[in-house]
């Protein structure tokens, strides 16, 4: 099997990272042409999974739901302040109408009650100028009675002894026929003071009264609207509150929804760390040093698994080609995590021939450890990154010159293999 030093590889890499998934035909072709590795195991069952339960996209469309309901409610709470702005206008108009009406009617009530009193006025001064007409005439009758009909020449002619008592009379109707006069004068211009005054009052009555009815036509029509906008205003209030409670519901699902979410993710992480930890346990060496113990020294066991192939010359399984196989096969469990063995530096993570998705750590001293056959996705540290022993740097898997999950462990020093067995033991590892 060619090899090549760390300081080859870092110069001769390509910039394929874990994410690359080329197909595993592309795969063998490149390992046939160019390099050979490590022949497999038999592949253990993938961990169970947790049972179904909501997706990150169900949660998400049951959070537009409920965005998309709130949103509603928000363009329906606009509406309903317009609403209460125009049921306000309105209520105060109305306002405003029931007292101009108020006004309208107090006006028309009182130029009423102004009209009778004039028309009392006037009836009483057509009562005084009709007594002052009768007064009159009985005075007038009076006066021709005490002349005897004659005329007053010829009375005083035949009875001169007589003349006296005559011409006191006459004085004295002469004043009664002027106070008759007077008053009926005074009663006459009373009444028509009256009249004239009752006449303007009748027409300014009629005018108030139109007034009255026309405010009371605007009140009606200012309560018929205000009674409109409250119904407006009642509808949308009933509408809000059935897209609350629609809202209410949704995000009654949405927090269930999120609630399965995160339970189904818990359970199948819960799941997955059993599958992995009972992989870890099955497939662990009965002989090894356990995996997460770490040295004196500092170095720890890769993965679980026990020896499936070990260091040396062999029949590769894959390309049948007789060649060294420059590591140790690592039994573990599909999806097992694969551990930095001692800390170092990655200069190396990606696809890597026969070798699948390879992670090549730089220890320092000139020493290095590779990770061979990592799944599709698997790998969990890049080009440039310091890790510590027992970190986890990926996957068990079987890409690459592989027929079965394993890992590939290889110890370099100076670029040279070494026996993985014999190199980890001098450091107090036990494969």
């Amino acid at each position: 099997m060619i090899q090549i030093s760390p300081r080859r590889l870092r110069a001769r890499r390509r910039p394929v990272m874990s994410g690359d998934r080329r197909p595993v035909r592309l795969a063998l072709v490149v390992a046939a042409l160019s390099l050979v590795v490590t022949g497999g195991v038999m592949a253990v069952p993938a961990p169970a999974r947790a049972a179904d339960y909501p997706s990150w996209e169900d949660v998400q469309a049951a959070q537009g739901d409920a965005n998309a309901k709130a949103a509603e409610i928000v363009v329906v709470q606009g509406l309903l302040e317009q609403l209460q702005t125009d049921l306000d206008t309105k209520n105060a108009d109305a306002v405003t109408k029931g007292t101009a009406y108020e006004e309208a009617q107090t006006a028309y009530d009182q130029a009423e009650f102004k009209l009778g009193q004039l028309q009392d006025q006037a009836d009483a001064a057509d009562a005084v100028a009709a007594a002052s007409e009768e007064r009159a005439g009985q005075l007038a009758a009076q006066l021709g009675r005490s002349s005897g009909g004659n005329d007053i020449s010829s009375s005083l002619i035949a009875d001169p002894g007589d003349a006296g008592q005559l011409l006191y009379r006459i004085g004295a109707m002469s004043k009664l026929t002027e106070q008759a006069d007077g008053i009926y004068s005074q009663a006459t211009q009373d009444r028509n003071t009256a009249q004239s005054l009752s006449d303007q009052a009748d027409v300014a009555a009629a005018a108030l009264k139109v007034l009255a009815a026309e405010a009371e036509d605007a009140l009606a029509a200012a309560n018929e609207a205000a009674q409109a906008a409250a119904d407006a205003f009642d509808e949308q209030e009933t509408n809000r509150y059935a897209l609350e409670a629609q809202l209410a519901v949704l995000q009654s699902d949405l927090t269930t929804t999120k609630e399965e979410f995160e339970k189904g993710e818990a359970e199948r992480k819960a799941a997955e760390a059993a599958a992995a930890a009972e992989a870890a346990r099955l497939g662990s060496p009965t002989n090894g040093t356990p995996t997460g113990v770490v040295s004196s020294s500092g170095w720890t066991r890769p993965s679980g698994g026990n020896i499936s192939s070990g260091f040396g010359m062999r029949v590769n399984p894959v390309t049948h080609a007789y060649i060294l196989h420059a590591g140790t096969d690592l039994a573990a469990a599909c999806g097992t995590p694969i551990f930095a063995a001692t800390s170092g530096t990655v200069s190396y993570a990606g696809w890597y021939g026969g070798y699948g998705n390879f992670v090549l750590l730089d220890n320092g001293g000139g020493v290095t450890t590779g990770y061979g056959h990592q799944p599709n996705g698997g790998i969990t540290v890049s080009v440039g990154q310091h890790v510590e022993v027992g970190q986890q740097i990926g996957h068990v898997g079987s890409t690459g010159n592989s027929t079965g999950c394993h890992l590939h462990f290889e110890t370099r020093v100076g670029g040279t293999p070494q026996n993985p067995v014999d190199f980890m033991a001098q450091r107090g590892i036990r494969l």
